[in-house]
């Protein structure tokens, strides 16, 4: 919604979720924002899950209006407790339904529309489902008729009450699309319908479900998308042009006329977005060299990480500093950490490219190896002590050469050298910091200053 990586909007995790995250500020520049700032004529509306922020202190109910939105109806958590017995807020008010959820969410997307007298708008219509809790949808929306919906059943079996939640939705989203027709819209509106993360350990399939939704590899991150509509050129086509969620905003404000819209965005607040109509008017395949993506939590652990990726290869680096890098168009199970095995030149290139523009993008750090080796990666580790710690640390094994590098979270360099030992760091600032062997970059340990 705003076209910005999670580090500038500090929203790096699942709102509300284990860990935390923080909210959106409200101050940010939205898609909604922009559209009714240039064209006062235009109607927007958000229905389904809001999860930007959380439902309490009451007046953040409003929040969605305060950030562009003509209107809101549906809920602000990620996940309902209860399809069909869930709290719902509609601009403000909140109330209890009972009506299945993905059904109510195209009802009220259908009512919306309904009242706009054919007006251009905006609709962000987002499904719970497929979504845990799983549960059995009404049995017109799907074909699986032999599910019984007990909650035995259900831990037993969740993909298939997962696969029966998400035709549910595909049924909903087909009534909502014949709306349209019936409204005479359909033929003049365009659709982008996206993925949010991969699947859950539960319903994952894939030999290595811990690489699924909350992980910046690909069964994390890398989600179906979906554009059709009469902006799009030659249509049925496909392609493997590398785009990323924050291209929705450019893309959305061009497709509404709102070319100039870089020229709209503060200073301060730079927006990381490409517009996708190149590729939908069939006049470019690449919009841009690379897509990056990150997750972090309020209270940090080990999944917490930025990755990047160009057409072949990928580059993860984890918040405790260590890297992983892929070579996916051979690998895209992610199944082969290139770091421990001969790179060839091309690796080697393509490592330093994708690090050096991690690096700018995020941030200098010295954390880019400048000719990588594969005697960087023996496996020679050292412990530190204490942990959590005060003042002085003490590492062993250590040599007199050993030189060691103290970083913050954010990869800037605290202290480098061989005499760290000696070094009082009793006026560090409480929080997390990472410590390395300059020799062995590969191996880090991660350090909780404490008072």
């Amino acid at each position: 919604m705003t076209g910005r990586y999670s580090f500038r909007t500090g929203v790096g995790g699942i709102v509300g979720g284990a860990g935390g995250s923080n909210p959106l500020d409200t101050a940010e520049v939205t898609i909604p924002k922009l559209l009714k700032k240039n064209n006062s004529n235009i109607r927007c509306a958000n229905i389904g899950k809001w999860h930007l922020q959380q439902p309490a202190p009451v007046w953040n109910l409003l929040n969605p209006l305060r950030m562009g939105y003509d209107h809101f109806e549906g809920c602000f958590i990620g996940q309902l407790t209860n399809f069909t017995n869930w709290t719902k807020h509609t601009n403000g008010v909140q109330s209890t339904c009972t009506n299945y959820a993905t059904s109510e969410n195209v009802n009220n997307a259908i009512a919306w529309l309904k009242n706009q007298n054919s007006k251009p708008f905006f609709l962000w219509l987002a499904f719970n489902a497929p979504h845990a809790p799983y549960h059995l949808p009404p049995l017109n929306l799907h074909n699986y008729k032999t599910l019984s919906g007990t909650q035995q059943d259900i831990n037993q079996n969740p993909k298939k009450y997962f696969k029966a939640a998400l035709q549910a939705m595909d049924t909903e989203i087909g009534r909502f699309m014949d709306s349209l027709k019936t409204l005479n819209q359909l033929d003049s509106t365009d659709f982008i319908f996206i993925g949010d993360n991969g699947n859950t350990t539960q319903t994952a399939q894939i030999a290595n479900i811990n690489r699924s939704k909350g992980t910046v590899y690909e069964n994390g991150v890398h989600v179906p998308m979906i554009i059709s509509g009469p902006s799009v050129v030659n249509q049925n086509r496909s392609t493997d042009a590398l785009v990323n969620v924050a291209d929705i905003f450019a893309t959305v404000l061009e497709l509404n006329g709102v070319n100039n819209w870089q020229s709209q965005i503060p200073v301060n607040k730079p927006v990381d977005s490409k517009s996708l109509l190149p590729i939908l008017k069939n006049e470019n395949i690449k919009i841009r060299n690379w897509s990056f993506c990150e997750n972090f939590k309020l209270m940090p652990d080990s999944s917490d990480g930025k990755a990047i990726r160009n057409e072949k290869y990928k580059l993860i680096r984890f918040d405790n500093q260590i890297q992983e890098f892929y070579n996916l168009s051979l690998d895209k199970d992610e199944a082969i950490n290139l770091l421990k095995t001969n790179l060839s030149t091309e690796d080697i290139s393509n490592y330093q490219y994708l690090c050096n523009e991690m690096s700018n993008l995020v941030g200098k750090g010295d954390w880019c190896i400048k000719t990588v080796d594969n005697n960087d990666l023996s496996s020679e580790t050292f412990d530190i002590s204490p942990n959590p710690f005060q003042d002085y640390i003490h590492i062993f094994p250590k040599n007199d050469s050993d030189e060691f590098i103290l970083t913050n979270v954010l990869g800037k360099i605290i202290y480098s050298g061989n005499d760290i030992e000696n070094q009082n760091f009793s006026t560090l600032e409480e929080g997390i910091y990472f410590i390395r062997n300059k020799n062995n970059i590969w191996q880090s340990k991660k350090l909780i200053k404490i008072k």
